[in-house]
């Protein structure tokens, strides 16, 4: 069976429904192809169930935080609860609640295993072997996302390790977890699995969440010591699973680190290997490079959308690309030459040096734009403003000795923010304000006037700019 469509996404994900919705909203056909649930690794094994066990812990330390709140809270907390509430987000699994969306705005539902066998051309392979045939008039869309990527050590790939899978979907917590990497998976499934009751050892060569503000680590791996968790600077050199069902993992400094279980957060590879990218002259496994509209360099029907392209692998920035790649798929339908201009609906520009995220650790860590560090290898001409958020009067109101920190770095040729990171609890609240800031490239002299609510956290910014001010 052969059926036509205008576009075929690959993958039913979050990127792969928004690039359908709004090449559809423009009044394509399309279809997504999906091998398992609809909805994808953000709503099953990522984003939202990794967020639902970590909210639990949160919402009681900041009760504790507080004098007269904090004598109505004690005891552990209740893990069953906590992951009978993390079913229920993910529906237990169950995607069919996803279905009607996808009906009501006109877009079909492949199941099965898509590859691509020719120009436009992919074959599904459903569940019981039958094989689909789809023809794209105008595009396809690759929207596979990632995997985690499980290092060369020898003996892990016989250790059923976990990955962030395992740890999401986890329905009994292990005495003891080791977590192999420092990254934002390990620095949250850390956070997540103290609380839990598990005794965690972090082995991270490089540090906690290397490559942002030195203090963000700092601060996350100051409170994972004090509930408990060990931090290594380690490399491991072998795995076993022990007779006893343990796992042991050997490391550099001669040292052994045995755990009831292992999670392997070392990164991400790209799921491109087995969708047929070789038929049209493409490598099978690597990451797919692409233009801001999300076309793949070199062949014009062909668009990789989200974590697949490696520019930036978080969920709302995969979206964010949907959306564009979607508008840009449409609208080459009615002019075949359109260029998708810097800041226009069809192209994502905000990708490159405004990227904002937030890890949800204790302390959260939310940033947006450029580290200090990356903006003076990239060129710019900067000051940086640091401030102690635990000093900010609306801070002292939301927690008793609040403890955290901001830092501001300012393009100085332009007068305009270009990197924000706070840390502390409840900064995610924080972020948007400064994403604003960063991707509308707000000059200080206006942002000066944009007056912060008091008694709020947001008075950081006055004093932020106060600061800059007072070093002019």
């Amino acid at each position: 069976m052969t059926v036509q469509y205008d576009l075929i996404v690959l993958g039913a994900g979050p990127v792969g429904e928004n690039v359908a919705d709004a090449a559809t909203a423009a009044g394509l056909t399309c279809v997504v192809v999906e091998s398992e649930l609809v909805g994808g690794d953000c709503s099953f094994w990522a984003c939202v169930p990794s967020k639902a066990l970590l909210r639990p812990p949160s919402a009681r330390d900041a009760a504790r935080r507080v004098d007269g709140a904090k004598q109505a809270v004690s005891g552990p907390l209740d893990v069953a609860a906590v992951l009978a509430r993390r079913d229920s987000f993910v529906s237990d699994w169950d995607d069919s609640g996803s279905l009607p969306w996808l009906e009501s705005v006109g877009i079909d539902l492949v199941r099965g295993h898509g590859r691509i066998t020719g120009e436009r051309r992919v074959e599904v392979t459903t569940a019981d072997g039958e094989t689909v045939v789809l023809e794209a008039n105008h595009a396809v869309a690759v929207c596979t996302g990632s995997a985690a990527r499980v290092p060369n050590i020898p003996g892990l790939a016989d250790a059923q390790a976990w990955t962030s899978r395992d740890a999401t979907s986890v329905q009994n917590v292990p005495a003891s977890l080791a977590i192999l990497g420092g990254g934002v998976v390990a620095a949250e499934m850390a956070t997540a699995f103290v609380a839990l009751g598990s005794a965690v050892t972090v082995i991270a060569r490089s540090g906690l969440l290397a490559g942002l503000e030195d203090f963000a680590g700092e601060a996350v791996g100051k409170r994972l010591r004090s509930d408990g968790a060990t931090i290594l600077g380690d490399s491991p050199v072998s795995v076993n699973r022990t007779g006893s069902g343990k796992v042991s993992i050997e490391l550099d400094s001669g040292d052994t680190v045995t755990a009831a279980e292992l999670l392997v957060a070392t990164g991400r590879t790209p799921r491109t290997t087995d969708i047929g990218l070789e038929s049209i002259g493409l490598t099978p496994g690597d990451w797919l490079s692409v233009d801001d509209s999300l076309r793949v360099d070199g062949v014009d029907w062909l668009y990789a959308v989200g974590d697949v392209n490696s520019r930036v692998l978080l969920t709302h920035q995969g979206k964010y690309q949907g959306r564009a790649a979607g508008r840009a798929i449409a609208a080459r339908v009615s002019a075949p030459k359109t260029q998708a201009e810097p800041w226009g609906d069809l192209a994502a520009s905000a990708d490159h040096e405004r990227v904002p995220f937030v890890i949800f650790s204790e302390p959260q860590v939310a940033s947006v734009g450029l580290t200090a560090e990356a903006a003076a290898g990239a060129g710019y001409r900067t000051r940086v403003v640091d401030y102690d958020l635990g000093a900010v009067s609306g801070a002292g109101l939301h927690a008793d000795g609040y403890e955290g920190f901001a830092r501001m770095v300012v393009d100085e040729d332009r007068g305009v923010v270009i990197g924000v990171t706070f840390v502390g609890a409840d900064v995610a609240e924080l972020l948007h304000a400064a994403t604003i800031a960063v991707v509308g490239e707000v000059p200080l002299t206006r942002l000066w006037h944009a007056v912060p609510a008091f008694p709020t956290m947001s008075e950081i910014w006055l004093r932020l700019l106060e600061t800059y001010r007072a070093g002019e």
